[in-house]
């Protein structure tokens, strides 16, 4: 569920709302993003540069505030492509219909061709798919993209795999983000999953966690690590977000009668 500290997960068990990984490691600075802001902008700006000196001209206020929103708005567009891949990529391993998406496709096809490559049998090597991971001890919860057995063992011998979809549309298949690990780890050492009736179910012993990173023209299997180094390192993210969720917005001030810009000043 959506509140305005992020997402949280409303447990069926009854206990506590449980943080959703991705807004606990929401807590982590990314200085990556003011760059990649700014060109997004700059890029808007670029394309059509008599229109925007126009405005500026004209209605300066309304043109700040679309370039301001710019990179808003691509990172919508983005998550909501993100989300439309995961629903196919499910409609895939269950063979079942998908409305046609010509933007959606390709990284379909990018798909399909990894399991082709890897010649995983839906039925015997995909443990589950979107599926969600809890620990309570922890407060946490997640969803994971796909628990999958590969060949990737001594003499071709399966392992289990805990591997989450990555999608864009311009970035290198090669990009894996500093948080990410974390991310896998969080699923990972959740001890609990959630069955189709919301009712417990034990979690699966994962061998090894990967990104898949899928682009409209390539696919790249990334192994990533996921031990105990990055399950602290998740923890500590959730705390500095459930302490930022509860701290106040504003405090009193209490200056001592002889502070500059205290009322009584004169008085004293």
């Amino acid at each position: 569920m959506a509140t305005e500290r992020g997402r949280y997960y409303r447990d069926p068990a009854g206990g506590p709302d449980l943080i959703s990984i991705t807004n606990a490691l929401s807590s982590i600075a990314k200085p990556a993003l003011v760059p990649w802001s700014a060109g997004m902008t700059a890029d808007a700006v670029i394309a059509d540069p008599i229109a925007i000196a126009r405005r500026a001209r004209t209605e300066p206020t309304a043109l700040r505030r679309e370039l301001v929103s710019v990179h808003r708005q691509y990172t919508e567009r983005a998550q909501d492509l993100g989300t439309r891949v995961h629903e196919r990529a499910v409609a895939l391993v269950l063979n079942t219909p998908y409305p046609a998406d010509p933007e959606v496709e390709p990284y379909a096809i990018q798909l399909a061709a990894f399991y082709r490559l890897w010649r995983v049998d839906f039925d015997r090597d995909i443990e589950a798919i979107e599926t969600t991971v809890v620990h309570r001890r922890y407060g946490y919860a997640g969803t994971g993209d796909a628990w999958v057995w590969l060949a990737t063992g001594p003499h071709g011998r399966r392992q289990l795999w805990l591997i989450d979809y990555k999608t864009s549309a311009k970035k290198p298949d090669t990009v894996v983000y500093t948080e990410q690990p974390l991310q896998l780890a969080a699923l990972r050492h959740a001890p609990v999953l959630l069955l189709p009736d919301d009712t417990d179910g034990e979690a699966f012993k994962v061998r090894r966690t990967g990104l898949l990173n899928l682009r409209p023209r390539s696919h790249r299997l990334i192994e990533v690590p996921s031990g105990r180094a990055q399950f602290a390192a998740f923890l500590a993210a959730t705390r500095t977000a459930r302490y930022l969720h509860s701290a106040p917005s504003a405090y009193d001030t209490i200056l001592p009668p002889w502070a500059p810009g205290s009322p009584d000043r004169k008085a004293a």
